[in-house]
């Protein structure tokens, strides 16, 4: 351990790994659980399995990681030299994992400041990155987390789905809002706000749904200097012709990933998602 303010997050976070292994980031991986067996994300079972099977509608949850695995990560990070840890999280609205991690901390070695960033996906992977940097920068454990608080407050993350159901299914939306827009045939449009899964526009084709889409990241990134991820599931394709084109368009892009999202997320979006995370710098 090259610094004393170390960083966790969890698997929700899509970070590259080169990014991770760069930071020293910690990812506690979630649990997928498919049938009858429980996977871990990222190391068992990947998003293409996961997408498989909700199409042959087999029975796919998720899970958080249980407090203990927590509690062995922070004494790994201590044992390591870590004189504080900064844990950062996906929406407590999404999952537990938030509280899990709260649990854990209660009993670490060294102090630990848990923060639940209302965030998901690469939202949640700028917020490690940030506290990254800070803490590399000589930062303390404070500041760390106020780089991370204050690079979620910035970020903004929308994304399209080909059909609420799967949202639907895992609570993850409210069953009037997947009702709507199933009667109606349209497209959604879908945005995280205050932690929660928002319904911003119905609109009516695929194609017109990614234009807006991608009209939305554009206008939200401006002149820059801001950090874009796309994230899809079995959508490559999109995902690779949507970035190419916000490359175009955002004068002041710093970093630019493309990704597919992992079994977690995938899980409960199903197949056909595409989203855009924008967080200026």
């Amino acid at each position: 351990m090259s610094r004393h303010v170390a960083i966790v997050t969890d698997s929700t976070a899509y970070l590259p790994r080169t990014a991770i292994e760069r930071h020293q980031i910690t990812a506690v991986p979630l649990t997928v659980v498919l049938g009858d067996q429980a996977l871990e994300e990222g190391t068992e079972i990947s998003a293409r399995s996961v997408a498989q099977a909700l199409q042959k509608r087999r029975p796919v949850t998720t899970s958080r990681p249980a407090p203990s695995v927590f509690a062995d990560t922070y004494r790994q990070v201590a044992a390591a030299g870590a004189r504080a840890i900064v844990s950062l999280h996906l929406s407590s609205e999404f999952s537990g994992t938030y509280d899990a991690a709260v649990m854990a901390a209660k009993e670490a070695p060294v102090p630990v400041h848990v923060v639940d960033t209302g965030m998901v996906a690469m939202a949640l992977g700028f917020c490690a990155l940030a506290a990254a940097e800070t803490a590399e920068a000589g930062g303390d454990a404070d500041e760390a987390v106020a780089a991370a608080e204050k690079r979620a407050e910035g970020t903004s993350a929308y994304f399209y789905v080909d059909t609420l159901d799967y949202l639907r299914r895992g609570g993850r939306i409210g069953a009037a809002q997947a009702l709507l827009g199933s009667a109606l045939a349209v497209k959604p449009l879908l945005q995280l706000a205050d932690g929660r899964i928002e319904l911003l526009e119905k609109v009516r084709t695929a194609s017109k749904a990614i234009a807006r889409l991608e009209e939305i990241a554009a206008e939200r990134a401006g002149e820059g200097p801001a950090d874009i991820a796309v994230h899809h599931l079995a959508a490559a394709e999109r995902a690779d012709a949507l970035a190419q084109r916000l490359r175009e368009r955002v004068p002041g892009l710093n970093e630019l990933h493309v990704s597919e999202v992992g079994a977690v997320i995938g899980a409960h979006t199903g197949p056909g998602l595409l989203g855009v995370v924008v967080s200026p710098r």
